[in-house]
């Protein structure tokens, strides 16, 4: 089992081991990525793969909190990162109050905030207070219908460096680690070499300080559609329709329950 990581420990992985970090929503699923993982993001995509809604803007602060608190229950080992929902951190004041919410409420490490430029006041004035900020910048789905969509970023000139701006600027604003999601690699690359902070990449290639993936895609319990940038490691989905449907058939034909399984 790993030892539960720390920020100065993590801070000290980039250049040297990447880190690993993996969605969780409940206590069942963090118990069993407890000490293995680096670090466990409760993440807003909940609000898709685990309540069934078609996007992450309709999650609240009652919802991640109600997560978060489970997930920390069962993952005592593990470094443990709360996303801030849509709507939550619309003024510096605001975040605050949200914030304080995750460490009063839960036990939650840190907070992780979309956003660049435009939310570094926000990102100071929350380190300054006592909260630990993760950034999150390129693709951010909380931002995707004022955009027209889901857009991989720094295709041009303009939308590279305005990504690379946006990484220097949170982590001059204070946040001590970045998410990067969707992006072309040569940026991703060029961000985790500028930044002296862990660059965590999702979709955006090899060359950044560690990977995150949403659990529910990696080990292949949501099939409705597979992103490029993910790897399904089991077949879950599958294994679970097929073991029901084992269980249905032992129940039907009068298999189940058997001696063993009887008082």
């Amino acid at each position: 089992m790993k030892k539960r990581h720390t920020i100065k420990s993590l801070q000290k992985m980039k250049g040297v081991e990447k880190i690993a970090m993996i969605t969780a929503y409940d206590a069942l699923f963090s118990n069993l990525f407890d000490g293995e993982i680096d670090i466990i993001l409760v993440g807003d995509s909940l609000n898709m793969s685990f309540r069934g809604e078609p996007d992450t803007l309709s999650a609240d602060m009652d919802i991640m909190i109600y997560h978060t608190k489970a997930v920390c229950k069962g993952a005592t080992n593990t470094f443990i990162v709360a996303d801030m929902p849509f709507g939550t951190y619309t003024t510096k004041e605001e975040a605050l109050s949200n914030s304080i919410r995750f460490y009063r409420e839960t036990c939650a490490d840190a907070v992780k905030v979309e956003g660049g430029i435009e939310r570094t006041e926000t990102i100071r004035y929350l380190t300054q207070n006592g909260i630990a900020v993760v950034g999150h910048i390129g693709l951010m789905p909380q931002s995707f219908r004022g955009e027209g969509g889901y857009f991989v970023k720094g295709k041009d000139g303009d939308s590279f460096q305005k990504v690379l701006n946006d990484g220097l600027a949170v982590e001059k604003a204070g946040a001590f680690m970045v998410v990067v999601e969707g992006v072309k690699e040569e940026l991703a690359k060029e961000l985790a070499e500028n930044l002296t902070i862990p660059v965590i990449g999702i979709g955006a290639g090899k060359d950044v300080d560690g990977q995150v993936l949403v659990w529910s895609d990696m080990l292949g319990f949501f099939d409705k559609f597979k992103p490029k940038f993910v790897k399904r490691y089991l077949d879950g989905g599958e294994l679970v329709r097929q073991s029901v449907a084992n269980y249905v058939k032992e129940v039907k034909e009068g298999l189940f329950p058997a001696k063993e399984h009887i008082y």
